[in-house]
């Protein structure tokens, strides 16, 4: 069996010659396509440039950077030589790069620009592999700097690089086996340090084929944004499927742009954490709320249709009666299709969504607005998708079912266990914790905790790392907790706190700019955020939404007590993981003293 990846880019160039393959973002910000033709001619250029470089068959090398097109050329470039591709989230500490560059021992590491050429140039100081830095930005050089290259003479390498160099590119290509490693996909770790996932090409294969058959609604014609990190093995799963289908790429560079960047492009399909849908259901409801009387009536109906026709009728796979479905076209004229117009995804076809609890409440509001967001669930381990939403059929609450080839089934401690022929090989250079990973039958553990429904749908309740029990016995799940808060306007990010206490309590970081907005309202006056986080009515008006937002919950569950933070969760304080996870352990020891205080 031939690789898929290896000759990705050769073989669409062939089927979709001018076609544009990948959209970039130029320094302006100003959009630009590289067609399938151009992009198989850079990743071949790219190959040669490795080999000339020294780059040999089972090397490892490195890529620093945020989203960019020269990240999927190198990728494929490494594929052509029967080499390594590894990620490093750009939002990465000098410490984090020092220790994957180390574990991996790369003697070429790609940097996006300054920021990260300047870490990379104080790792390499300590990581005596590391030889060549290719920097994709045209930046000034360190002048006592020999090792280095910018992208433009990376390529200008390859471009010289002659005959021989090309047939042993090809060569190592065609020798390609399926047992070969594509990729070290390194877990943010929210627990200790992290760990190097082994995904080979027949992981990959594996991969392909079984969200070929799945969403098989996905066709050249369709446009994905590459949003989240392309070190995310989400995003980086999700983006190799999309070129292998033939839809364009577009690259996002700055996740703080998404918002612009995705009226420009208006892709049709885009795959995202639930933060990213939470932001757009607060916004609509602000929207809502800033209505008169009539519209808010008329909203409020079209939701009530859209519910009815969306997830009673179209989600089982029955056709809505012709009244419902007449209705339902009005609402959607006048109004869901200028929702999606303004966030940007006018054309939206699918969306899927993954990598933390998604708020039920959530979900329906979108598919009631005709939005189809595709809930999910994966892990770096399983080369990305274990469950997805099926086209019909699928179960709000759940994360779907499991996908082609994948076999899921409920271990000790209600842990979710998995086994595919898309699960990783182990962890690099870490034969304990790889053990520690399978049962002795050979099931992957996943470390989450979930149930099986009659429908076969998968519906997870927290990792088993972090459930805790409350001094009197009860279990609390904290990422449901959080997902619920989530979705209000006045809260940004949240930590559940309760582990062997009386009763739970929580930290708040609130939006502060609403917060801004509802002191003006209010006529609050104050000097600074922690005074005002300090003030009754900011307190009570919280606490009330939160009641609201806890509704249905088992009184033991609700959060009893919270304090508010003047600084939110952050990466460089350890807090958050580079998926922005939060690390429990380091937030459980930085705010010690607030977490006590709540319960004295």
């Amino acid at each position: 069996m031939s690789n898929i990846l290896v000759n990705l880019a050769a073989r669409q160039a062939e089927k979709f010659g001018d076609k544009a393959a990948i959209a970039g973002q130029d320094e302006s910000g100003k959009w630009y396509d590289i067609s399938w033709r151009d992009y198989s001619r850079m990743v071949s250029t790219a190959a040669r440039a490795l080999d000339r470089l020294g780059v040999k068959p089972g090397d490892n090398v490195t890529t620093f950077s945020a989203n960019r097109p020269e990240n999927l050329v190198s990728d494929f470039a490494c594929y052509l030589n029967r080499a390594v591709s590894v990620s490093i989230y750009a939002t990465s500490s000098l410490e984090q790069v020092i220790y994957i560059a180390n574990d991996t021992k790369c003697e070429v590491m790609f940097v996006g620009n300054t920021t990260q050429y300047n870490i990379a140039r104080e790792a390499q100081a300590v990581c005596r592999s590391l030889k060549k830095i290719i920097v994709i930005k045209s930046i000034k050089l360190d002048a006592d700097d020999d090792s280095s290259m910018l992208w433009s003479d990376f390529m200008a390498l390859g471009d010289n690089a002659g005959e021989d160099c090309q047939k042993e590119v090809e060569r190592r290509a065609a020798e390609s086996v399926p047992e070969d490693i594509a990729t070290l996909v390194y877990t943010s770790g929210t627990t200790g340090e992290p760990k190097g996932a082994i995904l080979t090409h027949s992981n990959y294969n594996a991969a392909m084929q079984s969200h070929h058959e799945r969403l098989n609604m996905v066709t050249p014609d369709d446009t994905s944004m590459a949003f989240l990190p392309l070190s995310h093995i989400f995003e980086k799963g999700w983006t190799y499927f999309c070129l292998t289908e033939g839809v364009k790429v577009s690259v996002n560079r700055d996740p703080h742009d998404i918002q612009q960047t995705i009226q420009q492009v208006r892709p049709t399909c885009m795959c995202s954490v639930p933060r990213f849908w939470e932001k757009v259901y607060v916004g609509v409801q602000e929207k809502i709320a800033g209505m008169g009387a009539f519209q808010r009536f008329m909203v409020k109906q079209a939701l009530k249709v859209g519910h009815a026709r969306n997830l009673d009728y179209v989600r089982l796979g029955k056709k809505a009666p012709w009244w419902l479905e007449t209705r339902y076209k009005f609402f959607d004229k006048k109004i869901f299709s200028l929702l999606r117009h303004v966030i940007g995804i006018d054309h939206g076809k699918m969306f899927p969504t993954a990598g933390a609890p998604v708020s039920s409440t959530i979900v329906e509001f979108l598919h009631s607005c005709g939005i189809n967001i595709v809930v999910g669930y994966g892990l770096s381990e399983t080369t990305a998708t274990v469950t997805c939403f099926p086209a019909k059929d699928y179960e709000i609450g759940s994360v779907g079912t499991p996908i082609p080839f994948v076999n899921v089934k409920i271990g000790d401690e209600d842990e979710v266990l998995v086994k595919s022929p898309m699960v990783m090989k182990g962890y690099y250079n870490k034969p304990e914790a790889t053990a520690e990973a399978f049962t002795e039958d050979g099931w992957f553990r996943t470390g989450d905790a979930g149930y099986i429904d009659g429908n076969g749908a998968l519906f997870l309740t927290d990792r088993i790392k972090d459930l805790f029990k409350t001094s009197n016995g009860k279990y609390i799940a904290p990422q449901a907790i959080e997902a619920r808060l989530g979705e209000d306007k006045y809260i940004e990010q949240v930590a559940v706190i309760g582990d062997k206490r009386k009763y739970v309590t929580a930290l708040i970081v609130p939006d502060y700019e609403a917060l801004k907005d509802f002191a003006v309202k209010n006529k609050i006056a104050y000097k600074s955020m922690e005074e005002l986080l300090r003030d009754e009515r900011v307190v009570e008006m919280l606490a009330q939404r939160m009641e609201q937002l806890q509704k249905g919950l088992a009184s033991f569950e609700k959060i009893k007590k919270f304090t508010l933070l003047p600084k939110a969760f952050t990466m460089e304080s350890g807090e958050l993981t580079n998926t922005l996870k939060i690390r429990r352990p380091v937030i459980n020891r930085n705010f010690a003293k607030e977490i006590e205080g709540m319960y004295n």
